[in-house]
């Protein structure tokens, strides 16, 4: 099989929908500390389909605040500018992340449960570890994957000889990506991240999820998001094939203080929150 060129992974980063404009625009505002709850609720009120999304995320289980939300000014309110910020950046990829995708083995919906799955673990760990903003984390690992969308129809292809090449050398799945296709799933993320304007904090963490150490701008988030990747996998959360094989990085457990103890306290919180189906 010939190998895939970064021009032709760029075209096809190119095609995926720019991250809409009401998104943009609710980054900026979140990010300005005189924005008003009211003109969050205006800018998303412009995306009905959006805010019913968004809506339906604040209220689910994981947030579990107490009484129902039942406008984005509310929710602005109770749950803060950073979460809202997260909810609707998830709100916004929820559809790509449902499609199929076929050159990992993912069923429809299997994608978007995963990075949910993962998002909402980053989030539980950056709080037990105290990292900085729990939201960054949140918004990185529910992104980590988002490079299999786009190389879903070059996998389709590649899949059996990328299996293969994992089950005969007894190597991770992205580094026989990397060795068949010339390029991995985490690096074409990456080119996604930058094309919606992501902070390079983000970017890396993308690019990196699979091996920690080699994060040089906040090695903490990286591997907050290798963990809670690590962790949804186990619990058997979306694993398609990219599941075989996938070393936990010590590195990242010790750049974090992350004991084995808080590993399963972390599992056994995301099986508390999984069984309200809701979560999802």
């Amino acid at each position: 099989m010939e190998k895939v060129t970064l021009e032709s992974i760029v075209e096809a980063v190119n095609d995926l929908p720019a991250l809409p404009h009401v998104v943009v625009r609710i980054m900026e505002l979140t990010e300005d500390p005189n924005t008003t709850a009211q003109q969050i609720n205006d800018v998303l009120n412009q995306d009905q389909g959006m805010t019913a999304k968004v809506l339906r995320l604040a209220n689910s289980a994981f947030y579990g605040f107490p009484r129902r939300i039942s406008t984005v000014t509310d929710a602005t309110v109770f749950l803060g500018f950073k979460t809202v910020r997260s909810i609707v950046m998830a709100a916004s990829v929820s559809d790509l992340l449902s499609r199929e995708v076929e050159g990992y083995a993912l069923a429809p919906g299997e994608l978007w449960r995963h990075s949910q799955c993962v998002a909402i673990s980053a989030r539980l760990i950056a709080k037990t570890c105290k990292f900085y903003t729990v939201d960054v984390a949140y918004t990185a690992a529910l992104l980590h994957d988002i490079g299999k969308v786009v190389l879903n129809s070059t996998m389709k292809q590649a899949y059996h000889e990328v299996v293969a090449m994992v089950e005969s050398e007894n190597i991770p799945f992205s580094q026989a990506e990397d060795q068949i296709l010339g390029f991995n799933h985490a690096m074409v993320g990456a080119k996604i991240a930058e094309k919606w304007n992501l902070p390079p904090e983000l970017v890396e963490a993308i690019a990196y999820h699979h091996n920690p150490e080699q994060s040089k701008i906040n090695l903490q988030l990286t591997s907050i998001v290798h963990i809670a990747d690590v962790i949804c996998l186990s619990m058997g959360m979306g694993i398609g094939i990219d599941g075989m094989l996938y070393p936990l990085s010590p590195e990242a457990m010790q750049t974090l203080k992350f004991s084995e103890k808080e590993a399963e306290n972390t599992i056994s919180q995301l099986v508390d929150l999984f069984i309200d189906q809701q979560s999802f």
